[in-house]
């Protein structure tokens, strides 16, 4: 299935662990397309049907009070479903919320995140990869990277989710950049006047320090793609042909 749509997506909830009572509270989801967000978002505060704990409430700043006349999960839950269905979902922590989904939509027999056709993409797992021993909260990914957080105030999920939609793309802009930077390498050799060729061409191998730096390159090409470059994909191929 192809994920043209890429959901950013964060949850609010009163703990941690949906399979001993906690429930969603609020739900916030925003669409970005090539790249570029699109100005569709779904934004929900839920009546959890129970108390929420004082330390839950120390995060996210919600009281039961605010979510009363809100709606309960099973009166927006088809709601959220059929947002979400057949999108990429770029979640921090990405177990935590879709372990809570997958556990109200149960509770209502719809369909899992997994069932609706979503591909689940956790910043936090690429930004251990990236960033190996460093604290990688959203918050610290937003200093580390010169994301403007001061609007955030408490652990708001529609907040959380512009923040993590400006991480992302500034997790993911080297490699697309480096292909920006080949494709206008590529126009220029298109550009250059032809030259009549030879009728024989000397052969020159390259040097050891020259193999050396296309390998070089080629791992910054695997470090940017976060896995194999389409280069090596390539020659792979080749030779198991």
């Amino acid at each position: 299935m192809s994920h043209n749509r890429q959901i950013i997506l964060d949850t609010e909830t009163t703990g941690f662990k949906p399979n001993m009572g906690d429930r969603i509270l609020e739900f916030a989801g925003i669409e970005m397309k090539s790249r570029q967000l699109t100005g569709s978002h779904l934004h929900l505060y839920i009546h959890p049907d129970r108390d929420i704990p004082e330390d839950s409430i120390n995060v996210h700043g919600i009281t039961l009070e605010k979510l009363e006349g809100e709606p309960k999960f099973e009166e927006v839950g088809q709601r959220i479903a059929d947002y979400l269905r057949g999108a990429e979902l770029i979640i921090h922590n990405a177990p935590f919320d879709v372990g809570f989904l997958d556990m109200e939509f149960q509770r209502m027999g719809l369909p899992t995140i997994g069932e609706l056709g979503c591909k689940v993409t956790d910043t936090l797992a690429m930004a251990r990869e990236m960033f190996p021993g460093q604290k990688n909260s959203l918050d610290a990914l937003c200093n580390r990277l010169e994301v403007d957080r001061s609007k955030r105030v408490f652990h708001g999920a529609l907040i959380d989710c512009e923040l993590l939609a400006e991480v992302y793309l500034s997790m993911t802009r080297g490699q697309f950049s480096l292909v920006d930077d080949m494709a206008a390498e590529t126009e220029e050799t298109f550009s250059v006047r032809r030259t009549a060729r030879p009728a024989s061409l000397k052969v020159l191998q390259a040097s050891e320090e020259e193999l050396a730096e296309h390998e070089a390159y080629l791992d910054a090409l695997d470090k940017a793609v976060g896995g194999v470059c389409q280069w090596r994909k390539e020659k792979e191929a080749e030779g198991a042909a």
